[in-house]
């Protein structure tokens, strides 16, 4: 039985064949197409993944049409920007397959080159700290790529549609009493610029999303 792999997708042409090109034997990827105005769905369907559109723009508006489209048993995640190595995934998705862990995120490890600038590392961290306080998690990083049980994840019912969809998951998982940790994977110079927190505009709505979550205001909107 394989994996099935969730890739939120906004203008990712470029990228495209090197992250797909990646993917390890058993992992099948679902391109969610987010309102792409290049040929990215053109580009993912030629190279095997499976293409799924969502006109409602939005990381976890992206991300939850992917998981309704998933079929195995588990899901990962992950950015489609070439910032991530899908070969790694494995990393992320054993302990789940082991039963060692319920959920797995890649913590990451900035390699030469890698965009992540300061104010979203602040960001980050800032987030993760509140996290590991909140639900005693060991989490340093709300990495992107993660694992988990597909039929586990949809029972939490994640209202999010934003950019709060990756908090809210941990959240309710911890609520839910899963075992959450991390598994180390390299951050890579992403092709073109990040959509969330490639500027500080796009980093502040990120955050503003999560503290809704934090503080009990996400309306899924």
């Amino acid at each position: 039985m394989g994996i099935d792999v969730v890739l939120p997708c906004l203008d990712e042409e470029a990228a495209l064949p090197w992250v797909l090109g990646r993917m390890p034997e058993g992992y099948h990827p679902i391109v969610v197409d987010n309102g792409s105005t290049d040929e990215s769905a053109r580009v993912a369907a030629e190279l095997g993944a499976t293409v799924v559109y969502e006109p409602r723009i939005g990381f976890g508006a992206a991300c939850h049409a992917g998981l309704t489209a998933a079929t195995a048993d588990i899901v990962c995640f992950m950015d489609a920007d070439a910032s991530l190595d899908p070969g790694q995934l494995p990393r992320v998705a054993s302990p789940v397959m082991t039963g060692e862990a319920d959920l797995i995120l890649g913590r990451r490890t900035p390699r030469p080159g890698a965009s992540w600038p300061l104010h979203a590392r602040l960001g980050n961290a800032v987030l993760a700290g509140r996290l590991r306080r909140r639900t005693g998690a060991a989490l340093h990083d709300l990495g992107p790529m993660r694992a988990c049980r597909r039929a586990d994840l949809l029972a939490l019912k994640l209202a999010d549609r934003r950019s709060g969809y990756p908090l809210e998951m941990v959240l309710r998982a911890a609520t839910a009493g899963w075992r959450i940790g991390e598994a180390e994977v390299d951050y890579l110079p992403r092709t073109g610029r990040s959509k969330v927190t490639g500027t500080l505009r796009g980093t502040l709505r990120a955050v503003g999303d999560m503290r809704r979550i934090l503080t009990g205001r996400g309306d899924g909107v």
